[in-house]
């Protein structure tokens, strides 16, 4: 134990009577560590920031949407597939009506969209149009009327020519005056605005505010003309069977459909705990893949911290020596070296930490006055993190001169002096 002591006291002393060079080997590791916490913070931020949004929508629900066959649901051939217009034409009101029937579906709506650009007076703005059955306010937890009312299943049967507007399209046509039971026109069509949607925001990238919703029929048959759909919302009534009841609405989807093999399902069923596991495992790699490219940085403040420590043991081979000469042990020129490296990687690490917390409120700071409600919180998990791997970076990349330096003979050790 006082060969220990011997050992850190004479490590820190060497650390203080260079201070300059310990400063300098310093900023590989304050890089590195600053880099490992701020990463880690804001793929924590932006996890967390994208699964709350998608929880918005509500963690009961299931969505079934159109897909090309013989993808994956998640697959880039999918989703090149229909950005390059492959249409999907058989998703139907009578798969709906089958789905409503099943014992743990509580409710749904039915939905198709496109964008088009909307008008008031000389006021021109581009919307997005979404066709919704009536039920979209009972489903979607964040359609909240603020003025007016929601349409009716008897002004989509209708085919009615009625909207109902998020705040920003409010706002842009109509200002401070009465938005309700003025006309917008879409398509060279008049539609009357019987209500006004509570503010929204943002949802992973899509402004809920310059939404415009219609009666789907409406959308169907007078903008589209069109007569299938691109989803299905489902809300279930018990939660603990979200799994089981995704399997059904599957089963009952290739029934309607004449479908047998699996592989090619021309629909895709994603319940939101589905689609909160896959957002997780995704920023799980993507973290793992930024973790790995910022330990370079690491690494190369290692490899300064061998080379210096190689320059010590040069510098130092007469107290090298002379400790030998008195009876000090390999060991205790080991651990002596050893805890240099060790503590200038711990010192680096708590530099590191203290930056990388700094330039995390600064990120947090700057997302919220863009709009985005993202929170760069440091976890002591990337702390110890960060911190441990310093350390054994320090170890790794000091002990080889550490060996070195112990294995000197005092006569060899003061011939060099």
């Amino acid at each position: 134990m006082h060969e220990t002591i011997v050992s850190i006291k004479l490590a820190l002393e060497n650390l203080r009577s260079n201070i300059g060079r310990t400063a300098l080997t310093l900023i590989g590791i304050v890089i590195g560590i600053t880099s490992v916490i701020v990463i880690m913070a804001s793929g924590e931020g932006i996890q967390s920031y994208i699964l709350g949004q998608i929880q918005s929508f509500g963690t009961d629900v299931i969505q079934v949407e159109v897909k090309v066959p013989s993808t994956g649901k998640t697959s880039f051939q999918n989703v090149s597939g229909q950005v390059m217009g492959i249409q999907i034409t058989t998703l139907k009101e009578e798969d709906a009506r089958a789905i409503k029937k099943l014992p743990n579906v509580e409710d749904l709506y039915v939905s198709n969209f496109t964008q088009e650009v909307a008008s008031y007076q000389n006021i021109n703005k581009k919307a997005l149009l979404f066709g919704t059955s009536a039920e979209a306010p009972i489903v979607d937890p964040g359609v909240k009327i603020a003025e007016g009312s929601f349409f009716s299943e008897k002004d989509d049967h209708s085919l009615a020519q009625v909207a109902v507007i998020g705040s920003d399209m409010r706002d842009a046509f109509f200002g401070t005056g009465n938005a309700l039971g003025e006309n917008i026109r879409i398509n060279s069509q008049n539609y009357k605005v019987i209500g006004v949607l509570d503010e929204r925001g943002v949802i992973t990238g899509f402004n809920f505010d310059e939404i415009v919703y219609l009666p789907v029929r409406t959308l169907q048959k007078k903008i589209l003309g069109v007569d299938y759909l691109r989803n299905i919302t489902v809300k279930v009534k018990n939660e603990s069977f979200l799994d089981a009841t995704a399997l059904d609405i599957e089963e009952t989807m290739r029934r309607e459909h004449g479908i047998t093999n699996p592989d090619k399902d021309d629909f895709s069923v994603t319940s939101m705990k589905e689609a909160q596991d896959m957002i997780g495992k995704i920023f799980g790699a993507i973290n793992i893949l930024l973790l790995s490219i910022t330990s370079i940085a690491l690494i190369v403040g290692g490899v300064g911290i061998m080379n210096v420590m190689y320059v010590a043991v040069a510098e130092r081979a007469f107290e090298i020596g002379l400790r030998k000469a008195v009876g000090a042990k390999p060991g205790d020129i080991l651990k002596q070296f050893l805890w240099e490296a060790i503590f200038i990687t711990f010192i680096g690490g708590v530099f590191g930490v203290m930056l990388g917390f700094i330039f995390s409120s600064i990120l947090s700071y700057v997302f919220l006055k863009l709009g985005f409600g993202i929170q760069f919180s440091i976890t002591w998990q990337s702390v110890f993190l960060a911190v441990g791997f310093s350390v054994a970076v320090g170890i790794i990349f000091g002990y080889y001169p550490a060996c070195n330096a112990s294995r000197l003979s005092p006569m060899e050790a003061i011939r060099r002096e």
